[in-house]
C-alpha cells in the first residue's frame, strides 16, 4: 500500500515538474523593454528622431541636445537622469514613463502628453509646455507650482487644458 502510494505520489510530481518546466521554456520572458532601442548613456546631439516610436526606449543618463523628437512615441520611456536640453519634444507620447532626475530645460513640450509620468526632481525650466497634458503626472510640489505659473493651452490630442492637468488654482 505505502509502494503503491509513494509510486502515485512520484509520478504526480514528475507530469506537474514536466508541466512546469514546458510552460517556463515556452512562455516569453518578462523582460523590461524586451524589443526596445537602448540609448543609455548616449550622446544624441542634433539628431532628428521625430515621429518614430521609441515606445519603452531607455534614455537613462542620456545627453540629448538640440535634437527633434516631434510627434514621436516615446511612452514607457526610462529617461533617469537625462538632459534634454534645447529640443524639440512637441506632439511626444511620454505616457507611463519614468522621468526621475531629469532636465528637460529650454525644450519645446506643446502638445505632448505626460500622463501618467513619474518626474520627481525633474525640471522644466524655460520648456514651452503650451497644451501639454500633465493628468495624472507624478511631479514635485514645486515644480508644479512654476509649471502652473506658464501653464496655457488645450492638448490637441487629449482636449485636456493644461491648467486643469496640473491642478494649476
Amino acid at each position: 500500500m505505502i509502494k503503491s502510494v509513494t509510486t502515485s505520489l512520484f509520478s504526480f510530481i514528475t507530469v506537474v515538474g514536466i508541466a512546469l518546466l514546458l510552460v517556463i521554456s515556452l512562455a516569453k520572458p518578462a523582460i523590461a523593454q524586451d524589443s526596445s532601442v537602448n540609448y543609455t548613456y548616449s550622446e544624441i546631439h542634433d539628431q532628428d528622431l521625430s515621429n518614430l516610436d521609441l515606445k519603452g526606449a531607455s534614455f537613462a543618463a542620456a545627453d540629448v541636445r538640440h535634437s527633434n523628437f516631434s510627434g514621436s512615441d516615446l511612452s514607457k520611456t526610462i529617461l533617469t537622469k537625462a538632459a534634454f536640453l534645447n529640443s524639440d519634444l512637441s506632439g511626444v507620447d511620454l505616457t507611463d514613463s519614468l522621468m526621475d532626475r531629469v532636465a528637460i530645460d529650454h525644450c519645446d513640450l506643446t502638445n505632448a502628453v505626460l500622463k501618467n509620468i513619474v518626474a520627481t526632481s525633474t525640471s522644466f525650466e524655460g520648456t514651452d509646455i503650451t497644451g501639454a497634458d500633465f493628468s495624472d503626472a507624478i511631479l514635485d510640489r514645486y515644480q508644479t507650482y512654476l509649471l502652473c505659473q506658464r501653464a496655457e493651452g488645450v492638448n490637441s490630442t487629449t482636449g485636456i487644458e493644461t491648467r486643469e492637468s496640473l491642478f494649476c488654482k
